[in-house]
């Protein structure tokens, strides 16, 4: 099977807000997509004030008028379950026990908050539909992967084959060591003992069984890029949160 392909998303500025974006899909797809930098925690869960996080919030809103004029997020955890978006929307708007969302809808950016697991970026080439997935190991293993393109068919009455799939900045293969138990969750292999895991490799795996025709991988790892990225391995747990988003702007 073809490896994806890499793809380094550029650093850029999101209102008043460092990040790195996909300035290729922007280009080929008319779309937004990227994440936050370190520096600027989005988590809701924050060990921030509260006033702190909601201020941030709300300055990422007003810096995204006019072109997007609603923001979805979700307590998010690790699990499969996906929001679908297709109602007019205004303003911040926050979802419960959701770890991934699809839009057909201009003007909606879609966000998950992450600091080692990956943002997967979902786009309907030649159609109006987008994704964005939470995928740490347990959705993984769960398939919300594979849940995601199949929604993503059904809705947009597309083949898997032209939906195109990115896999963000989160921590590479030589940076995540797991137990056995979750190496085999993940992977199906029967091991015995602990091993490197490559969550992004196997989503690209599990893309391409499920008939996705395109599929890129960032070169960015949290861990080994903790300068410019949280990672809550590479912190002990101590670290804030990222925000991934994806979206296409209102004309």
């Amino acid at each position: 099977m073809t490896p994806p392909q890499e793809l380094q998303e550029a650093p850029a500025v999101l209102g008043a807000f460092p990040c790195h974006e996909l300035t290729e899909w922007a280009a080929d797809f008319g779309v937004l997509a990227g994440v936050t930098n370190r520096g600027a925690d989005f988590g809701l869960s924050s060990a921030e004030p509260a006033k702190a996080v909601l201020d941030r919030w709300r300055s990422l809103r007003m810096a995204m008028r006019p072109g997007f004029g609603a923001v979805i997020v979700a307590h998010q955890c690790h699990g499969t379950t996906l929001a679908i978006h297709q109602a007019p929307m205004s303003g911040w708007r926050v979802e419960d026990d959701t770890d991934g969302h699809l839009t057909d809808r201009r003007g909606l950016l879609l966000s998950v908050t992450v600091a080692d697991c990956v943002p997967v970026y979902l786009v309907q080439q030649g159609g109006p539909w987008v994704g964005l997935v939470h995928a740490g190991w347990r959705g993984i293993a769960g398939g919300v992967v594979e849940q995601g393109i199949s929604r993503m068919s059904e809705l947009a009455r597309c083949a898997p084959a032209d939906i195109v799939i990115h896999c963000g900045v989160s921590i590479c293969g030589s940076c995540y060591e797991v137990g056995y138990e979750v190496y085999r969750s993940v992977t199906g292999q029967p091991v015995e003992s602990k091993r490197l895991l490559d969550l992004r490799a196997n989503i690209g795996q599990r893309a391409k069984h499920a008939g996705v025709g395109r599929v890129s991988v960032s070169r960015w790892c949290t861990a080994h890029d903790r300068q410019a990225f949280y990672s809550h391995r590479g912190s002990g747990g101590t670290d804030g949160r990222m925000l991934a988003y994806l979206g296409r702007p209102s004309p």
